[in-house]
């Protein structure tokens, strides 16, 4: 009624029908009112059609909006349900790429802790290996030190003190080269371990983004769960985009394939080290421990020698002492037989005047004196060169017997002390750090 009443008060233009004549005028004062508020039946007419023509023109325009509406309705609903499930699809291939990358995350972080822990048990070999090598280089030295005891001629630089040297030097440089091996493996643990946490940070960050996405995905529209965040369809700042996603994780990747081929390669070459320096050593072992047992058969060859010509130089002292005796046996016996022809030329040279002739029995007693002084003096001589050559069995006898005492000292040495002391010597297994 209100909309109504504005319509009659606003009195609005009338169409292109002539307005009817005005009435006549009243003849009476009290009507001039209500005569000047009302309208005439053309403009009630015309304010009636007009309504009629609004109100079709206004369903005319709902019907259309209607349909329009109708129509876009159904459109936008097809294309936010295609968008939306567009967006379950792409989502869907993130889960499965994020899945494959992770997986391939976990798998070199397994390797690496694979690689780690046999490089951690690589160097406790390498330190045992290292410790081990103690005892090979205190039995070298020992034998060094041992054989500086040696005797007279038997200190020589032979063989096996050649032999001895080279095993402390070749001990010395297995040290070495085990210490350094050893700092080898340390750095390749740490940047091992380096390079799986940085593996272990991009695992976890696509774990949670799995998560986030495996979420995301479960949304659909009857989700009770989802709320209106206008913002959150700004991009963001510092996002990186798929190339340089994929390409930190490749890298990291590449990292991670780099470190586990330098460990394998680390691993064969420790072991090989290890194999190495344990036949090394007890090869050269085996060469001292030939060098000890040839040194100990000559030792106890010359022993033998020596033995033996002790006993042909006493049988032979004993030869020439009863040789001695026996010279002095014959020139005591010389004493009486020339007492006696001394006598007789004594008591034939008292014989008077004409007697005292040298006839035969005279020269015969003077060629019996001189004889017999003769053989004496010869057996004088024989007498000295026998005493002389028994000093010289004596001294050959003194000497022996000490070069014996050598080589015996020499063998206790060589055989019951470095040799003996040998037999410590560490097995192969334990040279190779087991």
């Amino acid at each position: 009624m209100s909309s109504f009443s504005e319509v009659l008060v606003s009195r609005p233009l009338h169409g292109s029908r002539a307005p009817p004549p005005d009435p006549p005028p009243s003849s009476g004062s009290a009507t001039a009112g209500y005569r000047s508020a009302k309208y005439g039946p053309a403009e009630w007419f015309s304010s009636y059609h007009t309504i009629l023509t609004r109100a079709t023109a206004a369903r005319h325009q709902a019907s259309s909006i209607q349909r329009d509406s109708a129509l876009l309705n159904r459109d936008t609903e097809a294309d936010t349900l295609s968008i939306q499930a567009e967006g379950t699809r792409l989502l869907g291939e993130r889960l499965q790429e994020i899945h494959g990358w992770r997986s391939e995350l976990q798998r070199h972080i397994g390797q690496l802790l694979a690689d780690t822990q046999t490089l951690q048990a690589l160097k406790t070999r390498l330190e045992k290996a290292l410790d081990a090598t103690e005892a090979p280089y205190a039995i070298a030295t020992d034998n060094l030190n041992c054989r500086t005891g040696r005797l007279g001629a038997d200190l020589v630089r032979d063989s096996v003190e050649e032999e001895l040297l080279k095993e402390v030097d070749l001990i010395r440089s297995i040290q070495a080269l085990l210490k350094k091996t050893t700092a080898q493996v340390v750095t390749q643990i740490k940047t091992n371990r380096e390079a799986k946490q940085i593996l272990e940070l991009d695992w976890s960050d696509k774990y949670q983004a799995y998560n986030f996405d495996n979420h995301c995905g479960r949304h659909c529209n009857k989700s009770t769960d989802t709320q209106h965040h206008p913002s959150s369809a700004a991009m963001q700042d510092q996002v990186c985009n798929p190339t340089s996603w994929t390409k930190f994780t490749q890298d990291n990747l590449s990292k991670a394939l780099q470190e586990e081929q330098a460990s394998c390669s680390l691993r064969l070459f420790v072991e090989q080290v290890l194999r190495d320096t344990a036949e090394d050593l007890r090869a050269q072992c085996s060469v001292v421990d030939r060098a000890f047992s040839q040194r100990c058969v000559e030792l106890t060859e010359a022993k033998t020698h020596l033995e033996m010509k002790l006993t042909q130089v006493l049988e032979q002292i004993g030869a020439q002492e009863r040789n001695i005796v026996a010279l002095q046996e014959a020139i005591h016996n010389k004493e009486a037989p020339l007492r006696v022809a001394q006598s007789r030329l004594y008591l034939r040279s008292l014989r008077p005047n004409v007697e005292l002739c040298r006839d035969e029995a005279q020269l015969s007693l003077e060629a019996e004196v001189r004889q017999i002084d003769a053989t004496v003096a010869y057996l004088q001589q024989q007498l000295g060169e026998a005493r002389g050559s028994l000093s010289h069995l004596e001294e050959s006898r003194m000497a022996l017997e000490k070069e014996i005492n050598r080589k015996t000292h020499s063998l206790f040495i060589e055989r019951d002390k470095c040799m003996t002391h040998r037999k410590r010597y560490p097995a192969v297994s334990i040279l190779l750090g087991y």
